[in-house]
Protein backbone atom coordinates (compact mmCIF):
# COMPACT_ATOMS: atom_id res chain seq x y z
CA UNK A 1 0.00 0.00 0.00
CA UNK A 2 1.52 3.23 -1.04
CA UNK A 3 1.45 6.84 0.77
CA UNK A 4 -0.31 8.76 -1.67
CA UNK A 5 -0.19 11.88 0.97
CA UNK A 6 1.85 12.77 3.75
CA UNK A 7 -1.00 12.38 6.10
CA UNK A 8 -2.49 8.70 4.66
CA UNK A 9 -1.44 6.05 7.13
CA UNK A 10 -3.97 3.66 5.50
CA UNK A 11 -6.28 3.20 2.29
CA UNK A 12 -8.72 1.61 0.92
CA UNK A 13 -8.48 -0.49 -2.19
CA UNK A 14 -11.01 0.41 -5.08
CA UNK A 15 -11.29 -1.16 -8.36
CA UNK A 16 -7.99 -3.30 -9.56
CA UNK A 17 -7.57 -1.34 -13.40
CA UNK A 18 -4.67 -4.97 -13.79
CA UNK A 19 -6.21 -7.88 -13.49
CA UNK A 20 -3.41 -11.56 -13.04
CA UNK A 21 -1.17 -12.33 -15.85
CA UNK A 22 -1.48 -8.33 -17.47
CA UNK A 23 1.78 -6.90 -18.19
CA UNK A 24 2.38 -3.46 -16.41
CA UNK A 25 4.09 -0.25 -17.93
CA UNK A 26 5.27 2.51 -15.89
CA UNK A 27 2.84 5.03 -15.34
CA UNK A 28 -0.24 2.12 -16.27
CA UNK A 29 -2.99 2.51 -13.67
CA UNK A 30 -2.82 -0.49 -11.69
CA UNK A 31 -5.37 0.04 -8.92
CA UNK A 32 -7.91 3.07 -7.14
CA UNK A 33 -7.05 3.79 -3.54
CA UNK A 34 -8.83 5.95 -2.00
CA UNK A 35 -6.91 7.59 0.61
CA UNK A 36 -7.84 10.29 3.48
CA UNK A 37 -7.96 12.55 1.11
CA UNK A 38 -9.49 11.53 -2.30
CA UNK A 39 -10.12 9.05 -4.38
CA UNK A 40 -7.16 8.39 -6.62
CA UNK A 41 -5.22 6.21 -9.52
CA UNK A 42 -1.59 4.37 -8.41
CA UNK A 43 0.07 4.69 -11.18
CA UNK A 44 3.12 1.95 -10.85
CA UNK A 45 6.34 3.41 -12.43
CA UNK A 46 8.32 0.06 -13.63
CA UNK A 47 7.67 -2.85 -15.99
CA UNK A 48 6.85 -5.61 -14.75
CA UNK A 49 3.76 -8.22 -14.85
CA UNK A 50 0.97 -8.79 -11.79
CA UNK A 51 1.31 -12.27 -10.55
CA UNK A 52 -1.27 -12.33 -7.72
CA UNK A 53 -3.89 -9.95 -5.86
CA UNK A 54 -3.36 -10.22 -2.68
CA UNK A 55 -6.14 -7.65 -1.16
CA UNK A 56 -9.55 -7.75 -3.02
CA UNK A 57 -11.23 -4.25 -4.09
CA UNK A 58 -13.14 -3.34 -1.34
CA UNK A 59 -10.66 -4.29 1.31
CA UNK A 60 -11.05 -1.65 3.66
CA UNK A 61 -8.30 0.43 6.18
CA UNK A 62 -4.94 -1.45 4.77
CA UNK A 63 -2.14 -0.05 6.45
CA UNK A 64 0.56 2.30 4.40
CA UNK A 65 3.18 -0.46 3.63
CA UNK A 66 1.48 -3.93 3.68
CA UNK A 67 1.25 -5.93 0.78
CA UNK A 68 -1.52 -5.67 -1.96
CA UNK A 69 -0.17 -7.40 -4.87
CA UNK A 70 2.90 -9.43 -6.20
CA UNK A 71 4.81 -8.05 -9.35
CA UNK A 72 7.27 -10.17 -11.16
CA UNK A 73 9.62 -9.65 -14.20
CA UNK A 74 8.59 -10.41 -17.72
CA UNK A 75 9.20 -14.22 -18.49
CA UNK A 76 8.70 -15.06 -14.80
CA UNK A 77 6.19 -17.86 -14.08
CA UNK A 78 2.99 -16.62 -12.79
CA UNK A 79 1.06 -19.76 -11.85
CA UNK A 80 3.83 -20.28 -9.52
CA UNK A 81 2.12 -17.53 -7.49
CA UNK A 82 -1.24 -18.66 -7.41
CA UNK A 83 -1.40 -20.17 -3.98
CA UNK A 84 0.95 -17.21 -2.47
CA UNK A 85 -0.66 -15.82 -0.10
CA UNK A 86 -0.34 -12.79 2.46
CA UNK A 87 1.38 -14.86 5.31
CA UNK A 88 3.98 -16.00 2.38
CA UNK A 89 4.47 -12.18 1.52
CA UNK A 90 5.45 -11.60 5.36
CA UNK A 91 2.27 -10.41 6.87
CA UNK A 92 0.68 -7.24 7.46
CA UNK A 93 0.51 -4.88 10.32
CA UNK A 94 -2.41 -2.37 11.30
CA UNK A 95 -2.73 0.89 11.06
CA UNK A 96 -1.65 3.12 14.12
CA UNK A 97 -4.88 3.67 15.61
CA UNK A 98 -5.93 7.05 16.90
CA UNK A 99 -6.95 7.05 20.59
CA UNK A 100 -10.28 8.88 20.89
CA UNK A 101 -10.02 12.96 22.22
CA UNK A 102 -12.47 11.95 24.80
CA UNK A 103 -10.17 9.52 26.26
CA UNK A 104 -6.82 11.00 25.81
CA UNK A 105 -6.92 12.60 29.27
CA UNK A 106 -6.82 8.82 30.82
CA UNK A 107 -3.73 8.03 29.67
CA UNK A 108 -1.81 11.26 28.18
CA UNK A 109 -0.22 11.80 31.35
CA UNK A 110 1.78 8.87 33.47
CA UNK A 111 0.93 8.85 37.08
CA UNK A 112 2.26 10.30 39.92
CA UNK A 113 3.69 13.42 37.95
CA UNK A 114 2.51 16.13 40.36
CA UNK A 115 -0.24 16.91 37.47
CA UNK A 116 -3.85 17.03 39.06
CA UNK A 117 -4.70 15.63 35.19
CA UNK A 118 -3.06 12.77 35.71
CA UNK A 119 -4.67 9.43 36.49
CA UNK A 120 -4.59 8.39 40.31
CA UNK A 121 -2.64 5.34 41.16
CA UNK A 122 -4.04 2.67 44.07
CA UNK A 123 -2.93 2.73 47.46
CA UNK A 124 -0.48 0.29 48.45
CA UNK A 125 -1.89 -3.15 49.10
CA UNK A 126 -4.95 -2.26 47.04
CA UNK A 127 -6.22 -4.79 44.06
CA UNK A 128 -7.24 -3.74 40.92
CA UNK A 129 -10.49 -5.22 40.69
CA UNK A 130 -11.62 -7.75 38.19
CA UNK A 131 -13.75 -6.74 35.17
CA UNK A 132 -16.87 -9.11 35.81
CA UNK A 133 -17.23 -11.37 32.64
CA UNK A 134 -20.32 -10.26 30.34
CA UNK A 135 -22.40 -12.48 27.79
CA UNK A 136 -22.12 -11.07 23.81
CA UNK A 137 -25.06 -10.33 22.61
CA UNK A 138 -24.17 -12.23 19.74
CA UNK A 139 -26.45 -13.80 17.85
CA UNK A 140 -24.42 -16.53 17.15
CA UNK A 141 -23.17 -16.00 14.10
CA UNK A 142 -19.85 -15.50 12.38
CA UNK A 143 -18.25 -12.25 12.97
CA UNK A 144 -18.12 -9.62 10.26
CA UNK A 145 -15.09 -8.07 8.78
CA UNK A 146 -15.70 -4.21 8.26
CA UNK A 147 -15.93 -4.94 4.68
CA UNK A 148 -18.93 -7.33 5.21
CA UNK A 149 -20.52 -4.49 7.54
CA UNK A 150 -19.90 -1.82 4.93
CA UNK A 151 -20.81 -2.11 1.32
CA UNK A 152 -18.71 -1.09 -0.84
CA UNK A 153 -19.90 1.94 -3.50
CA UNK A 154 -18.69 4.47 -5.24
CA UNK A 155 -18.78 7.68 -3.80
CA UNK A 156 -21.56 9.34 -6.18
CA UNK A 157 -23.56 6.26 -4.83
CA UNK A 158 -23.26 6.97 -1.56
CA UNK A 159 -23.87 10.58 -1.95
CA UNK A 160 -26.99 9.81 -4.01
CA UNK A 161 -27.92 7.72 -1.49
CA UNK A 162 -27.90 10.19 1.65
CA UNK A 163 -29.63 12.36 -0.76
CA UNK A 164 -32.46 10.09 -1.36
CA UNK A 165 -32.38 8.49 2.00
CA UNK A 166 -31.40 5.25 0.26
CA UNK A 167 -30.28 2.21 3.09
CA UNK A 168 -26.97 1.61 1.03
CA UNK A 169 -26.49 -2.09 2.85
CA UNK A 170 -30.07 -2.86 1.38
CA UNK A 171 -28.84 -2.50 -2.02
CA UNK A 172 -27.76 -5.45 -3.95
CA UNK A 173 -24.32 -3.78 -5.83
CA UNK A 174 -23.93 -4.78 -9.65
CA UNK A 175 -21.01 -3.09 -10.30
CA UNK A 176 -17.38 -4.82 -10.07
CA UNK A 177 -17.12 -6.88 -7.16
CA UNK A 178 -20.44 -6.10 -6.06
CA UNK A 179 -19.80 -2.63 -6.07
CA UNK A 180 -23.02 -0.03 -5.67
CA UNK A 181 -23.37 2.24 -8.19
CA UNK A 182 -25.12 5.57 -8.92
CA UNK A 183 -27.48 3.32 -10.85
CA UNK A 184 -28.70 0.92 -8.20
CA UNK A 185 -29.48 3.50 -6.08
CA UNK A 186 -31.66 5.17 -8.47
CA UNK A 187 -33.72 1.66 -9.26
CA UNK A 188 -33.87 0.95 -5.87
CA UNK A 189 -37.38 0.25 -4.62
CA UNK A 190 -37.44 -0.33 -0.65
CA UNK A 191 -39.78 -3.68 0.15
CA UNK A 192 -42.89 -3.42 2.39
CA UNK A 193 -41.50 -5.53 5.53
CA UNK A 194 -37.64 -3.48 5.07
CA UNK A 195 -39.80 -0.16 5.47
CA UNK A 196 -41.95 -1.36 8.33
CA UNK A 197 -38.79 -2.96 10.10
CA UNK A 198 -37.06 0.53 9.85
CA UNK A 199 -39.96 2.40 11.57
CA UNK A 200 -39.17 2.79 15.05
CA UNK A 201 -41.87 1.82 17.83
CA UNK A 202 -45.14 3.97 18.10
CA UNK A 203 -44.15 5.29 14.31
CA UNK A 204 -40.96 7.16 16.14
CA UNK A 205 -38.72 8.62 13.43
CA UNK A 206 -36.39 5.85 12.01
CA UNK A 207 -32.62 6.73 11.34
CA UNK A 208 -29.35 5.21 9.56
CA UNK A 209 -25.91 5.14 11.12
CA UNK A 210 -23.59 5.81 8.15
CA UNK A 211 -19.87 4.97 8.61
CA UNK A 212 -17.58 8.15 7.93
CA UNK A 213 -15.21 8.19 5.38
CA UNK A 214 -11.29 8.45 5.78
CA UNK A 215 -11.62 11.91 4.16
CA UNK A 216 -14.64 12.72 6.23
CA UNK A 217 -12.30 12.10 9.09
CA UNK A 218 -9.60 13.82 7.60
CA UNK A 219 -11.85 16.95 7.35
CA UNK A 220 -13.13 16.71 10.28
CA UNK A 221 -9.67 16.58 12.36
CA UNK A 222 -8.20 19.89 10.40
CA UNK A 223 -11.23 21.47 11.22
CA UNK A 224 -11.38 21.21 15.21
CA UNK A 225 -7.92 21.63 14.46
CA UNK A 226 -7.93 24.48 12.97
CA UNK A 227 -10.92 26.18 14.97
CA UNK A 228 -8.68 25.22 18.35
CA UNK A 229 -5.17 26.65 17.37
CA UNK A 230 -6.26 29.44 15.34
CA UNK A 231 -7.87 32.22 16.51
CA UNK A 232 -10.42 33.57 14.31
CA UNK A 233 -11.68 36.95 13.63
CA UNK A 234 -13.62 38.11 11.14
CA UNK A 235 -14.11 41.33 8.48
CA UNK A 236 -17.12 41.65 6.43
CA UNK A 237 -18.08 44.27 3.40
CA UNK A 238 -20.30 45.12 0.76
CA UNK A 239 -18.92 45.39 -2.42
CA UNK A 240 -20.56 47.02 -5.34
CA UNK A 241 -19.83 44.02 -8.60
CA UNK A 242 -21.68 46.30 -11.31
CA UNK A 243 -18.89 47.21 -13.54
CA UNK A 244 -17.64 43.87 -12.52
CA UNK A 245 -20.38 42.53 -14.16
CA UNK A 246 -20.52 44.41 -17.21
CA UNK A 247 -17.24 43.63 -18.07
CA UNK A 248 -17.93 40.15 -17.14
CA UNK A 249 -20.51 39.97 -19.81
CA UNK A 250 -18.49 42.18 -22.14
CA UNK A 251 -15.30 40.01 -22.21
CA UNK A 252 -17.54 36.94 -23.03
CA UNK A 253 -19.33 37.91 -25.22
CA UNK A 254 -15.96 39.11 -26.90
CA UNK A 255 -14.66 35.39 -26.43
CA UNK A 256 -17.19 34.04 -29.22
CA UNK A 257 -17.26 30.76 -27.50
CA UNK A 258 -13.53 30.56 -26.90
CA UNK A 259 -14.03 30.91 -22.91
CA UNK A 260 -16.62 31.77 -20.29
CA UNK A 261 -15.55 33.48 -17.20
CA UNK A 262 -17.25 33.55 -13.94
CA UNK A 263 -17.84 35.76 -11.05
CA UNK A 264 -15.52 33.64 -9.40
CA UNK A 265 -12.17 34.11 -11.80
CA UNK A 266 -12.45 37.65 -10.76
CA UNK A 267 -12.76 36.92 -7.63
CA UNK A 268 -9.71 34.71 -7.25
CA UNK A 269 -7.68 37.34 -9.45
CA UNK A 270 -8.92 39.95 -6.84
CA UNK A 271 -7.46 37.88 -4.50
CA UNK A 272 -4.14 37.87 -5.65
CA UNK A 273 -3.86 41.52 -6.23
CA UNK A 274 -4.69 42.38 -2.49
CA UNK A 275 -2.54 39.53 -1.04
CA UNK A 276 0.46 41.15 -3.21
CA UNK A 277 -0.46 44.54 -2.05
CA UNK A 278 -0.90 43.21 1.56
CA UNK A 279 1.61 40.31 1.94
CA UNK A 280 1.59 39.62 5.44
CA UNK A 281 -2.20 37.54 4.83
CA UNK A 282 -0.27 35.55 1.90
CA UNK A 283 1.78 34.17 4.69
CA UNK A 284 1.14 31.18 7.16
CA UNK A 285 2.37 30.14 10.89
CA UNK A 286 5.43 27.83 10.81
CA UNK A 287 6.92 25.60 13.96
CA UNK A 288 9.82 23.46 12.97
CA UNK A 289 12.51 22.13 15.45
CA UNK A 290 11.22 24.23 17.98
CA UNK A 291 11.53 27.36 15.87
CA UNK A 292 8.43 29.64 15.51
CA UNK A 293 8.52 31.78 12.24
CA UNK A 294 5.91 33.30 9.87
CA UNK A 295 6.99 32.31 6.38
CA UNK A 296 5.64 34.97 3.95
CA UNK A 297 4.72 33.30 0.50
CA UNK A 298 6.36 35.36 -2.80
CA UNK A 299 3.91 33.86 -4.89
CA UNK A 300 -0.36 33.71 -4.54
CA UNK A 301 -1.49 30.43 -4.83
CA UNK A 302 -4.83 30.29 -4.16
CA UNK A 303 -7.01 27.19 -2.99
CA UNK A 304 -10.93 26.80 -4.54
CA UNK A 305 -12.96 25.05 -1.92
CA UNK A 306 -14.83 22.36 -4.68
CA UNK A 307 -18.06 20.77 -2.65
CA UNK A 308 -17.66 16.71 -3.89
CA UNK A 309 -19.83 14.08 -3.00
CA UNK A 310 -17.20 12.80 -0.49
CA UNK A 311 -16.58 16.05 1.03
CA UNK A 312 -14.87 19.27 0.55
CA UNK A 313 -11.72 19.73 -1.51
CA UNK A 314 -9.58 22.55 -2.31
CA UNK A 315 -7.27 22.31 -5.28
CA UNK A 316 -5.24 24.84 -5.92
CA UNK A 317 -3.90 27.60 -9.10
CA UNK A 318 -1.09 28.56 -8.78
CA UNK A 319 0.75 31.64 -9.36
CA UNK A 320 -2.24 33.73 -9.73
CA UNK A 321 -0.72 37.11 -9.77
CA UNK A 322 1.00 36.06 -13.05
CA UNK A 323 -2.10 34.40 -15.06
CA UNK A 324 -4.99 36.33 -16.97
CA UNK A 325 -8.54 35.56 -16.19
CA UNK A 326 -8.96 32.98 -19.27
CA UNK A 327 -6.06 31.29 -17.92
CA UNK A 328 -7.95 31.25 -13.71
CA UNK A 329 -11.27 30.41 -15.59
CA UNK A 330 -9.43 27.02 -17.53
CA UNK A 331 -7.06 25.94 -14.27
CA UNK A 332 -10.92 26.23 -11.94
CA UNK A 333 -12.85 24.24 -14.63
CA UNK A 334 -10.56 21.31 -14.69
CA UNK A 335 -9.55 21.27 -11.38
CA UNK A 336 -13.01 21.42 -10.13
CA UNK A 337 -13.92 18.59 -12.65
CA UNK A 338 -11.19 16.40 -11.68
CA UNK A 339 -11.99 16.82 -7.84
CA UNK A 340 -15.79 15.77 -8.75
CA UNK A 341 -14.02 13.16 -10.09
CA UNK A 342 -11.80 12.02 -7.18
CA UNK A 343 -8.96 12.66 -9.82
CA UNK A 344 -6.87 15.14 -8.29
CA UNK A 345 -3.07 14.37 -7.47
CA UNK A 346 -2.01 15.22 -4.39
CA UNK A 347 0.51 18.14 -5.11
CA UNK A 348 -2.46 19.84 -7.23
CA UNK A 349 -4.42 19.88 -3.73
CA UNK A 350 -1.77 20.53 -1.06
CA UNK A 351 -0.40 23.36 -0.38
CA UNK A 352 -1.43 26.64 -1.12
CA UNK A 353 -1.75 29.99 0.47
CA UNK A 354 -4.62 31.89 0.47
CA UNK A 355 -8.20 30.12 -0.17
CA UNK A 356 -11.75 31.04 -1.33
CA UNK A 357 -15.28 29.74 -0.79
CA UNK A 358 -17.68 30.69 -2.81
CA UNK A 359 -21.43 30.25 -2.03
CA UNK A 360 -22.79 32.87 -4.55
CA UNK A 361 -24.31 30.73 -6.96
CA UNK A 362 -27.17 29.82 -3.66
CA UNK A 363 -29.19 32.54 -4.35
CA UNK A 364 -30.07 32.14 -0.54
CA UNK A 365 -26.95 32.68 1.19
CA UNK A 366 -26.39 36.33 1.38
CA UNK A 367 -23.36 35.90 3.33
CA UNK A 368 -21.65 33.11 5.63
CA UNK A 369 -18.11 32.79 7.37
CA UNK A 370 -15.80 30.25 6.57
CA UNK A 371 -13.03 28.13 8.59
CA UNK A 372 -9.15 29.06 7.87
CA UNK A 373 -7.36 26.08 5.95
CA UNK A 374 -4.04 25.37 7.78
CA UNK A 375 -1.04 26.42 8.00
CA UNK A 376 -2.63 29.47 5.72
CA UNK A 377 -3.62 32.66 7.45
CA UNK A 378 -6.70 33.64 5.58
CA UNK A 379 -9.85 32.36 3.65
CA UNK A 380 -12.38 35.06 1.82
CA UNK A 381 -16.44 33.76 2.45
CA UNK A 382 -18.37 35.20 -1.06
CA UNK A 383 -22.06 35.66 -1.01
CA UNK A 384 -24.53 36.13 -3.75
CA UNK A 385 -25.55 38.55 -5.37
CA UNK A 386 -27.99 41.04 -4.57
CA UNK A 387 -29.24 44.14 -6.16
CA UNK A 388 -29.64 47.11 -3.63
CA UNK A 389 -31.27 50.46 -4.24
CA UNK A 390 -29.12 53.33 -3.84
CA UNK A 391 -30.35 57.20 -3.61
CA UNK A 392 -29.15 59.10 -6.06
CA UNK A 393 -28.83 63.10 -5.38
CA UNK A 394 -29.77 64.68 -9.25
CA UNK A 395 -30.75 68.36 -9.50
CA UNK A 396 -34.41 67.07 -10.05
CA UNK A 397 -34.29 65.52 -6.76
CA UNK A 398 -33.60 62.48 -5.39
CA UNK A 399 -33.34 59.14 -7.82
CA UNK A 400 -32.69 55.26 -7.26
CA UNK A 401 -30.32 53.64 -9.18
CA UNK A 402 -29.53 49.57 -8.66
CA UNK A 403 -26.64 48.51 -8.01
CA UNK A 404 -25.13 44.98 -7.75
CA UNK A 405 -23.76 43.86 -4.29
CA UNK A 406 -22.31 41.03 -2.95
CA UNK A 407 -20.93 40.67 0.90
CA UNK A 408 -17.77 39.70 1.72
CA UNK A 409 -15.96 38.02 5.13
CA UNK A 410 -12.93 37.34 5.36
CA UNK A 411 -11.48 34.99 8.43
CA UNK A 412 -8.05 35.73 9.40
CA UNK A 413 -5.81 34.04 11.76
CA UNK A 414 -4.54 36.61 14.95
CA UNK A 415 -1.52 34.94 15.45
CA UNK A 416 -0.15 36.00 11.64
CA UNK A 417 -2.70 38.82 10.58
CA UNK A 418 -3.20 41.84 13.09
CA UNK A 419 -6.93 42.66 12.82
CA UNK A 420 -5.72 46.16 10.92
CA UNK A 421 -3.73 44.58 8.67
CA UNK A 422 -6.96 42.57 7.79
CA UNK A 423 -9.11 45.37 7.35
CA UNK A 424 -6.22 46.73 4.59
CA UNK A 425 -6.84 43.37 2.89
CA UNK A 426 -10.17 44.14 2.78
CA UNK A 427 -9.83 47.42 1.30
CA UNK A 428 -7.46 46.51 -0.83
CA UNK A 429 -9.95 43.70 -2.40
CA UNK A 430 -12.74 45.75 -2.38
CA UNK A 431 -11.08 48.92 -4.29
CA UNK A 432 -10.02 45.96 -7.04
CA UNK A 433 -13.43 44.51 -7.31
CA UNK A 434 -15.16 47.46 -7.33
CA UNK A 435 -12.88 49.26 -10.50
CA UNK A 436 -12.16 46.09 -12.11
CA UNK A 437 -9.72 46.85 -14.84
CA UNK A 438 -7.38 47.11 -12.72
CA UNK A 439 -7.17 43.28 -12.47
CA UNK A 440 -5.92 43.51 -16.75
CA UNK A 441 -2.82 45.82 -14.99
Amino acid sequence: MPALSPTMTAGNIGTWQKKVGDTVAPGDVLVEIETDKAQMDFEFQEDGVLAKILKEAGEKDVAVGNPIAVMVEEGEDVSAFESFSLGDAGGEKQPPAQAPKEEASESSEPADTGSKTAPSTLAEGESTPEPEAQESESAGGRLQTSLEREPSASPLAKALALERGVPIKEVKGTGPNGRVTKQDIEKFKPSGGAASAAAGPAGLASFEDIPASSMRKTIANRLVQSMNQNPHYFVASTISVSKLLKLRQALNTSAAGKYKLSVNDFMIKACAVACRKIPAVNSSWREKDGQVMIRQHNTVDVSVAVGTPIGLMTPIVRGVEGLGLETISAQVKDLGKRARDGKLKPEEYQGGTFTISNMGMNAAVERFTAVINPPQAGILAVGTTKKVAIPVETEDGTSVEWDDQIVVTGSFDHKVVDGAVGGDWIREFKKVVENPLEMLL
